[in-house]
């Protein structure tokens, strides 16, 4: 997969990923929280010159409180969670969200004049799981399919799993951590994960 497809993807993410509120369907959501964060991006000059301190803070407000960790984390480490202590799993879960604010406040910074085109959502009011498709349109590229796949937990919608044209992004992630753990065990992958969002603070 290519690197701009990741960053084009994960700007589109944002939106997907801003606070849920029960009566409104996912897909408009989606779209009116997108446009909400990509206008900020757009009107803040200090963003657009790379100020982490308002990257990440951007980040870390519009992003994170509404992705569904718990069941993320649980999907990308597969059998190896219920193989993995309450310790590991907590620090996994710690360094995996420190992964996750790093990914999207790079999309961010890197965020210029893309566009996102909206297809009709096809879902029954009673679905508990439903998918919202778009399509990420950037200047002088082939436009880039991206699907969200969000859950209603309570009264919230919460994203597990995005799929760039045809690949998800859980699937990568079980398929890295898994060989990272049968060279490295559990408490490999957790250093791995430890060292790279140290590396990235400095």
């Amino acid at each position: 997969m290519k690197s701009v497809m990741k960053f084009v993807a994960s700007i589109a993410l944002m939106g997907a990923m801003q606070l849920a509120v029960a009566d409104v369907a996912p897909d408009v959501l989606v779209k009116s929280t997108a446009d909400e964060v990509l206008a900020i991006v757009k009107k803040d000059k200090d963003i657009q010159a790379g100020d982490q301190k308002k990257i990440f803070a951007l980040a870390e407000e519009k992003i994170l409180p509404n992705f569904d960790f718990d069941r993320v984390s649980r999907m990308v480490l597969g059998k190896n969670w219920s193989r993995a202590s309450k310790e590991q799993q907590d620090a996994f879960q710690k360094e995996f969200r420190s992964l996750m604010l790093r990914t999207y406040a790079t999309a961010l910074g890197k965020y210029r004049n893309q566009t996102i085109n909206y297809k009709p959502l096809r879902a029954e009011p009673s679905d508990k799981e439903v998918t919202v498709k778009t399509e990420i349109v950037q200047p002088g590229g082939q436009p880039i399919a991206v699907d969200y796949s969000l859950e209603k937990t309570g009264e919230a919608w919460k994203v597990y799993d995005i799929v760039i044209e045809g690949v998800s992004l859980v699937t990568n992630y079980r398929g890295q951590f898994s060989n990272e753990i049968r060279q490295s065990g559990m408490d490999g992958l957790i250093q791995k994960l430890a060292d790279k969002n140290a590396g990235s603070a400095k």
